[in-house]
């Protein structure tokens, strides 16, 4: 079993910057691959962007293109999304996923939420206006 924990979230200015973490324990598998999806109220969870295991490939929605970034510390089993220039319509509950990746798919990135099957409990970002 692997426990996701985000941590990060909170409120800020339109135009402003946050960061979340996503920190894996547990049961880490020696490859994983990272997503971060997120859901407002009344809508549903939706895809935002995707890290592979390897760190070298990233896929990030329409939306956040150009704004927001996701990294990660392999030693630490941690996970960063870093989110510059907010709006108000990115305010939602934002959520961290894995999911195991083995030999020769390091470089794999995976947009769908049935790809995953490690989430976190989620952290509460608001963007005022």
């Amino acid at each position: 079993q692997v426990q996701l924990v985000e941590s990060g979230g909170g409120l800020v200015q339109a135009g402003g910057s946050l960061r979340l973490s996503c920190a894996a324990s547990g049961r880490t598998f020696s490859r994983y691959a990272m997503g971060w999806f997120r859901q407002a109220p009344g809508k549903e969870r939706e895809f935002v962007a995707a890290l592979s295991w390897s760190g070298g490939n990233t896929l990030y929605a329409d939306s956040v293109k150009g704004r927001f970034t996701c990294s990660g510390d392999n030693a630490k089993n941690t996970r960063f999304l870093q989110m510059n220039s907010l709006k108000p319509e990115d305010t939602a509950v934002y959520y961290c996923a894995a999911r195991a990746v083995y030999s020769g798919s390091s470089g794999a990135t995976f947009t769908s939420r049935n790809e995953y099957g490690y989430w976190g409990q989620g952290t509460q970002v608001t963007v005022s206006s």
